[in-house]
């Protein structure tokens, strides 16, 4: 066992290491340029499809599809917003510096082009089952697209494997932890509601799933960002200091606490970058699955829609993760990931910060939950049929309450690695089918019919 965990963790340093990095956000920076910078330029009309969607209001350009285009947005949100924007932003400041923010940033901002072009191919090569059913994703453009079922097939293997681990048992043992350490909750306990919570939603599929998550993902969002924007106005004097080292820390290397003065701007990028890319999941491949059955007339809206979820993610919830950690000076604590992000909330609202925190966690953990077991249904869809849905759900459901009860290393880091080897396939795809995407954005954004 001592050797198969050597390797594991070996194969998982490799897929998450600095190579890896370096391709995800160089494959953004390329799409970027290539398609003439959609995220600069179309960003306010894609905040202006999404109010029109959580209105109800957008009705005339839906097409076919399973669910609204608001509905495929918040899920993949669900899935992104989880304990990383609270845990993995604390621990990439920690060892990184203030400004491992900035680098996570510039990775954001690179990244909402990469969600742009995942949902895009997504939407244009999905498929309709002979029962009425949508399906798609990244398996799909590049076995359409490329001409490479292989590839497409090994993307949804991965993605198969991986969502037992880090969409469902990672995810119910980080709540069962948060729920006995602030709550004093027996793990058991958590592991049982959770089951129940999560087996009634994806019972009913993607529009039950797109139907809870358009209510949840806002009220989730709001809440936690709430609780951030009262520390930071209660810290307003602060803030010009707070910005001005991290933006001094990532070009520096000279952190302004005391216990990073070894920080490094190696360090700052290789940690931003990182949270970044773990955060939004841009280029792993992972938004497609439920971008592309949205009810939408061209690919592209949908598309532009998804970019945000980048935004909304890393820019926004991530960014303000970081700034409440700054201000509040809690670096100086010495502690990481969830402790320290506890730590700076409470700091200023006393005995309300942890709770905050700690419902977030929750929140944020469910979401990730109930979205990642559709986007492994789907990817065992792809391999064995449609037969594998039911039986695929159950199993998922049985998964997330071991994953309360128990902590398996060997689990975390094969599921982890194999998160990060889909990026491969899809990214590949993404590549060479960039030329179609071009077209695809200038035939939409050319055309005001499309535009609405």
């Amino acid at each position: 066992m001592t050797a198969i965990m050597n390797f594991l963790t070996a194969l998982d340093d490799f897929v998450w290491g600095p190579p890896m990095m370096v391709i995800l956000v160089g494959t953004g920076i390329y799409l970027t340029i290539r398609l003439g910078f959609p995220q600069f330029l179309h960003t306010s009309y894609a905040w202006k499809l999404i109010f029109k969607g959580a209105f109800k209001k957008d009705t005339e350009h839906r097409g076919e599809g399973e669910i609204t285009p608001f509905q495929a947005l918040t899920s993949t949100l669900a899935a992104t917003v989880g304990n990383g924007n609270i845990a993995g932003v604390a621990t990439a400041l920690a060892a990184g510096g203030p400004g491992a923010a900035v680098w996570m940033w510039i990775t954001a901002l690179f990244g909402m082009c990469t969600k742009m072009c995942e949902a895009t191919l997504g939407v244009k090569y999905r498929i309709k089952d002979k029962d009425g059913a949508y399906a798609g994703g990244s398996m799909y453009f590049i076995e359409k697209g490329l001409g490479q079922k292989w590839l497409g097939w090994l993307f949804a293997f991965f993605g198969a494997i991986c969502a037992f681990g880090i969409g469902d048992a990672v995810q119910t043992n980080s709540m069962a932890a948060v729920g006995q350490s602030v709550f004093k909750i027996p793990v058991a306990l958590t592991g049982i509601v959770l089951t129940v919570l999560v087996w009634i939603v994806v019972v009913g599929g993607i529009k039950r799933i797109g139907e809870v998550t358009e209510k949840l993902v806002p009220f989730m969002a709001i809440f936690y960002i709430v609780g951030a924007l009262i520390i930071i106005i209660a810290k307003i004097n602060l803030l010009p200091w707070a910005i001005g080292e991290i933006f001094k820390s990532a070009f520096t290397g000279k952190a302004a606490f005391g216990g990073f003065a070894g920080a490094t701007v190696a360090q700052a990028m290789r940690y931003g970058v990182a949270r970044g890319i773990f955060s939004n999941e841009a280029g792993l491949g992972s938004a497609s699955l439920a971008h592309s059955v949205a009810q939408t007339k061209h690919p592209v809206r949908q598309g532009t829609i998804a970019m945000i979820g980048v935004m909304i993610d890393t820019l926004i919830i991530c960014s303000m993760t970081a700034i409440v950690i700054v201000i509040t000076k809690s670096l100086d604590t010495g502690l990481t990931s969830t402790p320290l992000t506890a730590h700076a909330f409470s700091s200023v609202l006393s005995v309300l910060g942890g709770p905050i925190v700690a419902i977030s966690s929750l929140l944020f953990g469910y979401s990730t939950i109930i979205t990642w077991c559709y986007y492994g249904q789907q990817c065992a869809r792809y391999i064995l049929g449609p037969a594998v849905i039911k039986p695929y759900a159950w199993l998922f459901v049985i998964v997330a309450f071991l994953g309360a009860i128990v902590k398996i290393p060997f689990v975390w880091l094969l599921t982890d690695a194999l998160n990060g080897a889909m990026a491969i396939p899809n990214l590949i795809g993404l590549l060479f089918l960039s030329g179609i995407m071009a077209k695809e954005i200038k035939e939409y954004f050319s055309n005001p019919e499309l535009l609405g």
